[in-house]
């Protein structure tokens, strides 16, 4: 029976120990990537010594004491605001409309995260959105009033900055980002605007005839300029052309007249060598001739002194 007690007391005691364990696992909250765990009551001390409203987690986990502490989540999915402002009054006293869609979002940045955890937690989507919607309006009407028409409708990347720059700052005190905006299409009461269009159109128009005016100028001069050019090219070419002929025909000409003097002179030395050739057979020939005369004189004389008796012969003087 003893042994009995004992077993249910160390099953009791199992039981409410692992059921203790269960709830303080169950108080270990993880955030999502999505969202911001605001943990509120007894969070410790701020900065200055004072007690923290507050403490927002972004990503990660925390483990969420019993009794003396809670949690809620705050979403971090954008929202996107249509702000359709009319009447706005610009510098030039002029009432213009700006239809435009501004997206914002919960930020994580420290601080701003505070202040979110502190004025948005426990309020639904559409009263974020309603909250943001009159801080944008009133930002809105704040720069379209301070800039010119002509600045609004030619520099709406200036506009765009304004606007961004000042409902960033107020949305930043309630725990809001910027994340975009987009002006659709300014319009005017007076068609100021409008009329501004036409001009600039109109001046487009002409900047665009007188371009192409230019533009067939300079072709035209440049189409004139190219035909002069090759006139020009073409001309001194056919100068260079001739000259070259010219100077062709001169070496040729000085190439015929060396070889005239060349062939004379080699006609030259040929007769005279042949001259000199029948000078020296002429010589040759009469030197034979009075060698034959001279050896017939001789042979003459001596039949003149010779007597022939019988088979005797007998020279005297």
């Amino acid at each position: 029976m003893e042994n009995m007690n004992v077993l249910i007391i160390v099953v009791v005691l199992v039981v409410l120990v692992f059921m203790t364990l269960m709830a303080l696992l169950s108080r270990y909250k993880k955030c999502p990537s999505d969202r911001i765990l605001v943990i509120y009551g007894k969070v410790g001390k701020g900065s200055a010594g004072a007690n923290k409203s507050a403490k927002c987690i972004h990503g990660g986990a925390a483990f969420i004491w019993p009794i003396i502490q809670s949690y809620e989540f705050l979403s971090l999915t954008p929202v996107s605001i249509n702000v359709n402002l009319t009447g706005a009054l610009s510098k030039q006293n002029i009432r213009i409309d700006v239809p435009s869609r501004f997206t914002v979002g919960i930020s994580t940045e420290l601080g701003v995260m505070q202040n979110a955890a502190e004025r948005l937690l426990g309020l639904k989507q559409n009263e974020i959105e309603e909250l943001a919607k009159d801080i944008i309006f009133g930002q809105l009407r704040l720069v379209v009033a301070t800039m010119d028409i002509e600045e609004i409708n030619t520099d709406r990347d200036k506009f765009l900055t304004a606007v961004s720059n000042n409902v960033e700052t107020e949305l930043k005190k309630i725990g809001l980002r910027l994340i975009n905006v987009n002006v659709t299409d300014i319009k005017d009461e007076s068609g100021y605007i409008e009329a501004l269009g036409k001009e600039a159109a109109a001046k487009a128009i002409n900047d665009a005839k007188k371009t192409v005016a230019e533009k067939n100028r300079d072709g035209s001069i440049g189409q004139a300029q190219a035909q002069q050019d090759e006139r020009i090219q073409v001309a001194t070419a056919n100068s260079l052309a001739i000259q070259g002929e010219n100077e062709a025909k001169v070496t040729v000409a000085n190439s015929d007249a060396i070889r005239r003097e060349r062939e004379a002179e080699a006609l030259r030395r040929a007769t005279a060598a042949e001259k000199v050739q029948t000078a020296k057979a002429l010589e040759e020939s009469y030197s034979a001739e009075e060698t034959a005369e001279k050896a017939r004189a001789s042979e003459t004389t001596e039949k003149d002194h010779v007597l022939q008796f019988g088979n005797w012969s007998f020279y005297y003087v």
